[in-house]
């Protein structure tokens, strides 16, 4: 009987987050704010709907009471998150706000299926993430100053990203992060954080100047950001930010000479960068043939190719496969753990869901009046999407593998605090767009009524003008009762 339960519930699951998904794009049709409201509140009761289900069936398959314990306070996290940011932003993106905890439901009911420890830590986490992020958005609509601080980007991103090389520890061959408090203590991984601060200095420095000696030496700056990761090994997070440098400098300067001479040089860096590091050498072999390199770093490649496989379309149902077989299933093999139990229809859901959120952040990024914000929403939204494509790219093995994450549903606390901050900042310029077609339409208004007591002022004058001439040529007459007073004469000009 549980395992009906269980296999009913997976189909169920698939359709609830099939009609999420298309709510999602569909919004984008409609231009009635009430009808729009409606969607968005059906995307918030899907959105529980499937989270039941898949604890109903991991504590039928577990009998384990903490499962029920354990849902109760990711309920209370999702409510708070959606309620706190419409009671004190009311001008908050609500699609943005659903997507973000459709992202971490996913996250944490995997999770919870793999590693309960994991899942109670990234929990933690993302309570103190959001509590965080809920003081950003104000942050950006009212410092009008972060523009100016081009310098402070700068030197803030190579500090954090140096530390790494002095403090940090090797983990599967990459320098990452460093840990304070002992190996119980807590991880940090400065490239995530670092990430948001690089776009930031790059939209400083665009809307300072874009005169060639001025995109060097911008240019020159990223690219020890890139060198810094490069030493330290991290090419996951080194590959982002080139990629987010250079989409940032096409749409700044439209000159698509930049964007070659890029490629170009990435292509060169690839090259020799597969020529000194073993590690990125043995995932390149991996990737081309997996299962002839099965025991020299193919295993981890296989092993996901095996587990979207098993799950094909529907998936196995949730603790019905084997997904703790797949390596770093927690973070790497996310996706492939996913695919396995939930179904290849279900995680197809998820990057498209991923994908809505790219698409409201160019939205934002389109009509927002000032250069410096919109490259930021672009900066932002490219290096979330690219991150997804990474992970997701590397599972598939349509790409070798580079060791990201996928934002908001992998297990990683810096991952999913930048993550978050970033959702926040979105959320922040969404607010300023908000407030300037609010000015804009404000200031219409003003004109209308302006032009309007100008026709009434004018009208007024030429009445008292029409008396006076009347008065002129004569008194005025009363007229007898019954009798209209005649029109005075007007005068020929």
């Amino acid at each position: 009987m549980v395992t009906i339960i269980i296999q009913l519930s997976k189909y169920l699951m698939i359709l609830l987050i099939t009609a999420y998904t298309f709510l999602c794009f569909s919004i984008f049709g409609y231009q009635d704010p009430d009808r729009k409201a409606r969607m968005l509140r059906r995307q918030t009761a899907l959105m529980f709907l499937v989270h039941v289900l898949a604890f109903v069936s991991m504590y039928l398959a577990t009998d384990d009471i903490k499962m029920l314990a354990f849902y109760l306070m990711q309920v209370s996290l999702f409510a708070a998150i959606i309620l706190l940011y419409t009671i004190i932003y009311p001008k908050v993106s609500r699609l943005v706000v659903n997507n973000m905890c459709m992202l971490l439901c996913i996250g944490m009911i995997m999770l919870t299926r793999l590693d309960y420890a994991s899942a109670v830590k990234q929990f933690a986490i993302a309570t103190a993430a959001v509590a965080m992020s809920l003081a950003v958005p104000v942050i950006i609509r009212k410092f009008k100053l972060l523009s100016e601080w081009r310098l402070f980007y700068a030197a803030a991103g190579l500090v954090s990203l140096a530390v790494v090389i002095v403090m940090g520890r090797v983990t599967g061959g990459a320098m990452l992060g460093f840990k304070i408090g002992g190996e119980n203590g807590i991880s940090i991984q400065p490239s995530e954080l670092v990430k948001i601060i690089f776009v930031f200095f790059v939209a400083s420095s665009f809307k300072l100047s874009l005169e060639f000696k001025d995109i060097v030496i911008t240019t020159a700056i990223a690219a020890f950001h890139v060198l810094i990761l490069v030493v330290s090994k991290d090419l996951g997070a080194a590959l982002i930010i080139f990629v987010v440098y250079l989409v940032m400098l096409y749409v700044a300067t439209r000159q698509p000479l930049y964007i070659l001479a890029g490629l170009g040089a990435g292509s060169a860096a690839s090259v020799v960068a597969y020529h000194l590091f073993n590690h990125v050498r043995v995932r390149v072999v991996a990737w081309k043939d997996p299962l002839a390199a099965y025991d020299n770093g193919g295993y981890q490649v296989v092993q996901f190719l095996f587990a979207i496989g098993n799950g094909g379309w529907f998936g196995m149902g949730l603790f019905q496969g084997a997904p703790e077989t797949i390596p770093v299933a927690t973070s790497d093999g996310i996706f492939a753990a996913i695919s396995e139990e939930m179904g290849l229809l279900f995680a197809l859901c998820m990057i498209l869901i991923c994908l809505s959120c790219y698409v409201m952040f160019l939205n934002i990024a389109m009509q927002l009046r000032s250069m410096f914000y919109k490259l930021v929403a672009l900066g932002l939204g490219t290096c979330y999407i690219f991150q997804v494509f990474l992970t997701i790219g590397g599972e598939t093995k349509f790409i070798p593998l580079t060791g990201v994450t996928v934002p908001l549903v992998s297990y990683g606390g810096s991952s999913l605090i930048s993550t978050v901050i970033m959702f926040a900042i979105i959320q922040g310029l969404y607010i300023l767009r908000e407030d300037e077609e609010e000015a804009i339409e404000r200031k219409r208004q003003e004109k209308l009524r302006a032009e309007r007591g100008g026709k009434e002022a004018g009208a007024k004058r030429r009445k008292a003008a029409d008396v006076w001439e009347g008065e002129k040529g004569g008194k005025a007459r009363r007229p007898e009762p019954g009798k209209k007073r005649a029109r005075p004469q007007q005068r020929v000009r």
